[in-house]
């Protein structure tokens, strides 16, 4: 191996080299040598959820050690009459100091509080007294006495679970007509006369009050056009005359005794309902159907007879309606459709920080952590509604049932 070395090797002269040409464009981006990525594909934004929509309620399944018969949290509460004022007294929560609400929107709840009628459906008076064969006896003589009035809304759902069965103590109904002092002295005491006298019937005749009096009392809510028993889209009336108008229908006919003209569906029937028939050509011509008379009306010739009614009815049966559909869907959420009736309880109130954590709170220092109770659906919607009240009434309808768990104290179920 030979030990020969050159200056090449060693020495620090170098020579330059030619530049390469490169053919590649230059880079659009000022950047060119900063490494670049392709986007990350992120999902959609999930859509806002509100108070009771942000997650599941409860998704295990509860011990049934065995139903709750009475939901009364005062067992005296054994007669009709103190069981509906108690309910009327227990319906809404006062108004608290930091709601969140400005003056506007409070005198507003105060207001819609005050203008409820004195109602309470039957399904609640059941679900505060154990036996329901003594309720319905005990409403039954007080209706017969004259104590008490059954209020029934057509179309409000069939059996304890609609909302057309009703109760009002007459005393509490002659307080509110008297307290309408637009209609007048003289009227208002021939009304709580009709009150007085005709406490099983819900209808007054025609001739009690005149044509300037019925627009009167029906714009002041105290009277109302009945619905009309059958009409051209009634579903019990018979095919051809159903979708001929004619007033005929099964319910009419049911009516009427057996083998009697008006139990049959001939032209008899027909003029018994208002109509006439005529056979010329087989055809059948009927007549104009008389509806009860509107406010405004300037006759009350052929009119039938008007229903008694309160004012604000309406407004007391969507509340009601609204509030046992939300609790329904909030017991939907949950795997069992059951959930504990604390945990029930607080999703009704929002979230609300009670008073004591609030106390223990300032104690510590720290500042307000829950939600004002201006902001849940619980004052938004429904003006304050009690928790309790509105589990009564659904229990009460057979809704839900309640029950006792014997580890995390009642529970309630949708049935």
């Amino acid at each position: 191996m030979p030990f020969t070395f050159t200056a090449a090797h060693s020495s620090r002269i170098t020579k330059p080299r030619a530049k390469k040409i490169s053919l590649k464009r230059a880079a659009s981006t000022p950047f060119p040598k900063l490494n670049q990525r392709k986007p990350i594909q992120r999902s959609e934004s999930k859509p806002d959820l509100g108070e009771d929509d942000s997650d599941d309620l409860f998704q295990d399944h509860l011990d049934d050690v065995g139903l709750v018969a009475c939901l009364a949290a005062d067992l005296s509460l054994r007669d009709v009459v103190p069981a509906m004022k108690y309910i009327r007294s227990h319906m809404f929560d006062d108004v608290p100091e930091r709601s969140g609400m400005n003056s506007t929107r409070t005198a507003e709840v105060l207001n819609f509080r005050r203008l409820l009628p004195p109602i309470v459906t039957n399904a609640h008076v059941h679900a505060l007294i154990k036996s329901p064969t003594l309720v319905e006896r005990e409403i039954a003589e007080l209706t017969s006495t004259g104590l008490l009035r059954r209020i029934v809304v057509p179309g409000r759902g069939v059996g304890r679970s609609s909302f057309s069965d009703a109760l009002v103590l007459v005393e509490d109904w002659e307080q509110l007509a008297k307290a309408a002092e637009a209609l007048g002295s003289d009227l208002i005491d021939r009304y709580v006369q009709q009150l007085r006298t005709t406490s099983l019937s819900p209808t007054v005749t025609r001739g009690v009050f005149d044509a300037v009096e019925v627009p009167r009392l029906m714009r002041a809510g105290f009277l109302s056009a009945p619905s009309q028993a059958a009409n051209s889209a009634n579903v019990f009336s018979r095919p051809m005359d159903g979708s001929s108008g004619t007033l005929t229908s099964i319910t009419s006919i049911a009516r009427a005794a057996s083998g009697s003209i008006a139990g049959s569906s001939s032209e008899g029937a027909n003029h018994e309902a208002r109509g006439s028939s005529s056979t010329s050509l087989g055809t059948i011509k009927l007549q104009e159907p008389h509806f009860p008379c509107i406010p405004g009306a300037k006759s009350t010739r052929n009119m039938g007879d008007l229903q008694l009614a309160l004012p604000s009815t309406g407004a007391f049966l969507k509340l009601l309606h609204e509030a046992r559909a939300h609790l329904l869907s909030i017991l939907f959420k949950s795997k069992f459709r059951e959930a504990p009736l604390y945990l029930l309880r607080e999703r009704w109130d929002g979230g609300v920080e009670t008073a004591e954590q609030a106390v223990k709170s300032s104690n510590y220092g720290r500042s307000f952590s829950g939600i004002l109770p201006g902001r849940t659906r619980k004052w938004k919607h429904f003006y304050g509604l009690k928790f309790d009240w509105v589990l009564e009434e659904c229990a009460g309808a057979g809704l839900v049932e309640v029950f006792e768990t014997g580890s995390v104290g009642r529970g309630v179920r949708a049935l």
